[in-house]
């Protein structure tokens, strides 16, 4: 038989599922949306760049993108700690930045930027709703057994 994990060891019959975080949920996918349009963007960047840049230069870029875009996706993972989020803004603040290199990159920051505003109080909103509701829930099973 195979090893069981540790949400399966640690399962009973007719345990509540813990709910998932909405705000996780959409800022991960927020951050990694970004982590390609960072990588992208080094691209139009190098293309921009070809004749004007040194090869070192042009190698820093392209290196540097790739580091960036691994640190958002590294954000998603980091998202359940307190500080998650305070990265998140730092990142948006350097998404914002690449406008230096990419002028466009300006205004897809700025637009970053609010979709991640969104996810964060748009699904922290959603999760306080589905508390709430859990509470209910819960209030009116032990009100009305099914026996």
């Amino acid at each position: 038989m195979a090893r069981m994990t540790k949400a399966q060891r640690e399962w009973r019959p007719g345990q509540p599922k813990k709910p998932r975080s909405i705000k996780t949920m959409f800022a991960s996918s927020v951050l990694s949306i970004e982590a390609f349009i960072v990588f992208f963007a080094a691209l139009a960047a190098f293309g921009l760049t070809v004749r004007d840049w040194s090869t070192a230069g042009k190698l820093w870029l392209m290196g540097g993108s790739v580091v960036l875009a691994l640190v958002f996706l590294l954000a998603c993972g980091l998202l359940r700690k307190p500080w998650g989020y305070a990265l998140g803004w730092v990142l948006q603040v350097v998404l914002i930045a690449t406008g230096v290199l990419v002028p466009s990159m300006f205004v897809i920051g700025v637009l970053c930027a609010l979709a991640w505003w969104y996810a964060v109080v748009k699904g922290g909103a959603m999760d306080r709703e589905n508390v709430r509701r859990a509470e209910e829930q819960r209030r009116w099973e032990v009100e009305n057994p099914l026996t």
